[in-house]
């Protein structure tokens, strides 16, 4: 059944990068990793090397899955907002042409989920 509006939606967003105190959100996902069912909405620094991201921001949110520590980083597949993505974990967020509400996946060959649960 469509639906049809009376009039055109009018409406102020709340998410707005300017609500995050300088942070923009990132939100990233572990792709076959069904433990956690939804990607993690960070409120990260434009400045912020991407590195960190692996070694500060994704241990605290996902370090507790079995498959974490066996993870090769050399071999993870990035996707930013769908489309494959190679970061320079050197260079910051913004440098790397992050920009608020963006969406990161990362896939980890081999690395299929608690007992491969994802396949």
């Amino acid at each position: 059944m469509s639906v049809a509006a009376v009039t055109e939606y009018r409406g102020t967003p709340k998410d707005t990068q300017d609500q995050f105190h300088g942070a923009q959100l990132t939100y990233i996902g572990w792709i076959d990793h069904l433990m956690f069912c939804a990607p993690f909405a960070f409120p990260l620094p434009p400045d912020m090397p991407f590195g960190a991201i692996v070694e500060a921001v994704l241990p605290g949110a996902v370090g507790t899955h079995p498959d974490f520590a066996s993870i090769d980083w050399s071999s993870v597949e990035w996707t930013k907002n769908g489309e494959p993505f190679t970061p320079d974990l050197s260079a910051s967020l913004a440098d790397n042409g992050m920009r608020h509400k963006d969406s990161l996946t990362f896939r980890t060959p081999g690395l299929t989920g608690v007992k491969g649960s994802s396949t």
